[in-house]
Order: C-alpha cells, then structure tokens, then sequence
C-alpha cells in the first residue's frame, strides 16, 4: 500500500515535536481512532513553485483561455464555462482583496467543489450562512488543524461581510448539483501521493491493494488543476462497500433509532436547511463524521448528528461514504 498511511506523515515537519495525525494528537478523540489519511489528506511540505511560461491555456469544450498566472489567482476564478451558470457576485468572483479569496475559485463557479472542500451547488441559504456562522465562532474547525483548506475558511474566508456571505449563499443555493463524482468497486487501486491537499496518481507506481480505504482521485488531474468545472473525480472503494453502505443508511446504523432519510430527506438530496449528502465527495464526508465524533464540528445543529456519528465504526463510515457518494445528488 501507499508509503503514507494513517499515523504517519513522512516529510511533514513535526508540529510541537509531534506528528498530528490522530484524534488524541489533535485533541479531540481516542487515540485508537487515528484519522484516515486518504480522507484527510495533508500536503507532505512546502511545495516547490516552477516557473511556468506565460501562454494561452485551454480545456476541452471551452472557447475562453487564460494564462497560468490567471489560474493560479485566488481572486480571479478561471471560468472556462461562463455560460453555464448566473452572474458570479463579486465575492465569488473576485473575492476582496486582501481579506477574502474568490470562493468560486476554491468551490469552483459550479459550486461543485473539490475532494479537500465541500459541495456548496444547491445547499440553502440559511444552511450556508450557519456554516460561515460557526467557522466565525470557532465551532467548525478540522480535526488535524495542519489542513489549509480549512484552515482559509476559518482565518481567511470569515472576513467576508455578512452582505457578502448573503450573495454568495443566494448563488450557490440556485446552482443545480449534479454528478460529479464516478465510484467504482475494486480490489486494487492505483498507487497515490498527496498533492493540492488531495489524492493523485503516483507517475508511474503501478497499482496496490485498496485495503480499508477510498482512493478519492481527479479524472484528469490537468483539467482538475486548471480549475475546470467539467472535469470530475472517480473514487475507488473496496468491494461490498456500496452494499453495505446502503444497508447502514437504511437503518442508521446499529443502535440508531431512525435512517438518515429522516433528516436528510427523500434520496438523501436534503430537506430544508438539512443538507443533501447523495453524491457528495466521499473524502469530504468522511471526515465531517470523524469531525462530529471528535468535537471539531459542534453547534445547536449538531445535537441530532452527534450520536449517530458516536456509534459509527471506521468500517461503518467508510461504507456509508461509499454508498453515499454513489448516489445521485
């Protein structure tokens, strides 16, 4: 299996002499609950910035170009597809310099986001402006303080003015979500490394097995770094995982008293300012479960969810992830 695994960090520097990789180094839970790399996947260092020549760059189905050093501005989003979707605000757009970034640049002008943050396309107003409430006050933090993506929305994104979280939770609220995120059941995977706070292909490794893990990756890592909001990831879980994922969600796993359809509606597609989870990035939902167990993620909102993700195994919220994220959003 892949080098880095749960418990270890080769190449990170040691933060107060020790390597934060569990619950108990991060001060949240047992420390027999180690956090899963693969779901919170920390960059191993500082990573070198190469020089790129300035030059027109393109992606397939799109008439617009942009220069690197476009694509790499947290305050200008890079829509290849401005066509697909309404006027960004400006917050979304451009952020405001220096206190707030783009949040389409992160989020992507889809709201579809990424595996290292979270799926905004159809989530309710009310259900957007508490999170932005809770990064404010400090009740929704990472379970490994060392992720950035989270770390920016807590520090940096939270400057944003409550008219600005206003515009932006009305835009991403009237995007329609859709399939984002290809699984597939296999027994082997290909061999990966974290980079950009997310899982990608090893050049060259070959493959290994799954073991207890998602393998959540980009389809085409290229388009996926060029911000392209078209191209999408595929997330390898290990077989039977669906199954019995589904199997959990029906019945809210063992000791629970009601399925998760109860709060999070027909389809598991939300209800109200309950927030949809089908089809939602599987990375991403597995560490709000180790977030709500460990006491990260707190809040009047969380009283309900908070004893369903107590009980939850490893196992159980590796499956429910998986099942999760095979479903239509």
């Amino acid at each position: 299996m892949s080098k880095q695994r749960a418990g270890s960090c080769p190449g990170v520097p040691a933060i107060a002499a020790v390597c934060l990789i569990g619950f108990a180094a991060a001060g949240f839970a047992r420390a027999d609950e180690p956090l899963p790399y693969w779901a919170f996947a920390v960059n191993p260092g500082k990573a070198a910035v190469a020089k790129v020549a300035e030059r027109p760059l393109h992606v397939p189905g799109s008439r617009v170009t942009f220069l690197p050093s476009q694509v790499a501005d947290l305050f200008g989003v890079p829509d290849w597809h401005p066509e697909a979707h309404g006027a960004m605000p400006p917050i979304v757009a451009h952020g405001r310099r220096p206190d707030a970034m783009a949040c389409g640049y992160c989020h992507l002008p889809n709201g579809q986001g990424r595996p290292e943050n979270a799926r905004l396309a159809g989530l309710s107003v009310g259900y957007i402006t508490r999170q932005m409430e809770d990064f404010r006050s400090g009740r929704r933090r990472s379970s490994d303080p060392r992720l950035l993506p989270v770390a920016l929305m807590a520090g940096s994104e939270v400057k944003a003015s409550d008219a600005e979280v206003a515009d932006a939770a009305r835009y991403f609220a009237e995007l329609k979500p859709r399939r984002w995120i290809r699984v597939v059941e296999s027994a082997t995977v290909p061999t990966t490394r974290v980079a950009g706070w997310m899982l990608v292909a090893s050049a060259g490794a070959g493959t290994e097995p799954i073991g207890d893990r998602i393998i959540e990756m980009p389809e085409n890592l290229e388009r996926t770094e060029l911000r392209d909001d078209t191209s999408g990831f595929v997330a390898y879980v290990p077989p039977g995982s669906v199954k019995r994922g589904a199997a959990l969600a029906k019945s809210g796993g063992e000791g629970a008293s009601q399925p998760c359809a109860t709060c999070h509606g027909p389809g598991l597609q939300g209800l109200g300012d309950v927030p949809s989870i089908a089809g939602r990035s599987p990375s991403y939902l597995v560490r709000q479960l180790y977030d709500m167990k460990g006491g990260a993620r707190a809040g009047a909102a969380l009283e309900l969810m908070k004893p369903v993700a107590d009980r939850l195994r490893a196992a159980d919220i590796l499956a429910l992830a998986a099942y999760l994220a095979a479903l239509d959003p």
